[in-house]
């Protein structure tokens, strides 16, 4: 059931959100637990060492997204996509700036490289204008090459950026026109704070939204060590449909997307090879069996496991639980525990790596 917060609300639950080492996991594991953000507020100091964030600091950031004609909008709530709404273990809070609506109609993805050959960069701006037209709202990242084209193409018909920084750092320097033109024409979105600025380690969490928001994500043109397959493999994860334009052997950039067609990925070669594969395409099925936060007794020694299996390389809570042999709420809840003691970061979609993957404190 999804309702919209009061303004009080919206500040206690983007305090527990925007509290350090509180990820997706932890954060929806505390609102289980102690079943609202006040309460859990309450109980956060037996728990963990890191204190929420003032009130102040929450409202000045609703003020200054307001000045920006964006706002905050929790996992609850209508406005909040529908899509990203159905992972288990969703961001619980975004940033959207730019006509919200756009997220409520059907979603395909474009990826791909950064340095996109001409003819993959013409393909990516002529498949997303037709998407357009056939009343898709194409999402990327707004990165150079094959992301800025597939914007440029919707941009008529209503495209959506994904951000790795706050609101008011879009990235990279040479997008920021199109940025501007996507805040007028289309919605941008950002579950980092505003004043972040992008850091490495926050794409593959931008990466994961951008599936999240999808039906499917449709890769161009990607290398083997290509972020476009971080995308895609999250998209496998999420229930998404994968699919990928055939490109080259003789070009390294088209590698990665090759390799994807190898494994399943649905090949596609215009707009109409996308709508048509959707046609029968199941809905969006969860990501886990059964609840995810359950009553669990964590079993002695979980957390150390989970710890010692845990690197900067994002790793899938149903993975965690086959590796281990733990029930998935037992392996929730001990992802908490190392999440509040800093020795572990929750990503959205169900994903968790070791520690320092989440987007850092703010003074």
């Amino acid at each position: 059931m999804t309702r919209t917060l009061a303004r009080p609300e919206l500040v206690a639950w983007a305090r527990l959100a925007r509290t350090p080492k509180v990820g997706p996991l932890t954060f929806h594991g505390l609102l289980a637990r102690f079943r609202n953000p006040p309460a859990a507020l309450e109980a956060l100091p037996r728990l963990s060492k890191h204190a929420a964030p003032p009130e102040e600091q929450i409202i000045a950031e609703l003020e200054a997204l307001e000045a920006l004609g964006a706002r905050l909008v929790a996992s609850c709530e209508p406005d909040y996509p529908p899509l990203l709404a159905q992972l288990d273990a969703p961001p619980a809070l975004i940033a959207l700036r730019g006509n919200t609506d756009l997220l409520k109609r059907p979603t395909i993805a474009i990826v791909g490289s950064r340095e996109g050959s001409a003819a993959a960069l013409l393909f990516a701006e002529r498949i997303a204008g037709e998407l357009g037209a056939a009343g898709f709202t194409v999402v990327s990242g707004m990165a150079r090459g094959i992301d800025a084209a597939a914007h440029r193409g919707a941009l008529a018909s209503g495209t959506a950026a994904v951000l790795a920084g706050g609101l008011d750092h879009p990235y990279p320097p040479q997008n920021l026109a199109l940025h501007e033109a996507i805040c007028a024409k289309g919605v941008v979105v950002s579950e980092a704070p505003l004043g972040s600025a992008p850091r490495a380690r926050d794409f593959p969490r931008r990466n994961s939204i951008i599936s999240g928001l999808s039906r499917a994500v449709v890769v161009i043109e990607a290398a083997l060590r290509s972020g476009s397959l971080i995308t895609a493999r999250a998209a496998a994860d999420q229930g998404r449909e994968v699919m990928a334009a055939p490109g080259s052997p003789m070009d390294a950039r088209s590698h990665g997307a090759n390799a994807l067609i190898k494994q399943g990925a649905t090949l596609i070669e215009s707009a109409a090879d996308v709508i048509e594969a959707l046609g029968g395409a199941p809905a969006p099925r969860p990501m886990l069996h059964g609840p995810l936060f359950e009553e669990h007794n964590v079993p002695t020694g979980l957390p150390k496991k989970i710890a010692a299996l845990l690197s900067p390389t994002p790793v899938h809570l149903n993975d965690l639980a086959r590796l281990t042999r733990a029930p998935l709420g037992a392996v929730a809840a001990a992802l908490t525990e190392l999440e509040l003691a800093g020795e572990a970061a929750s990503l959205p979609g169900g994903y968790a790596a070791s520690s320092g993957a989440a987007f850092p404190a703010r003074d």
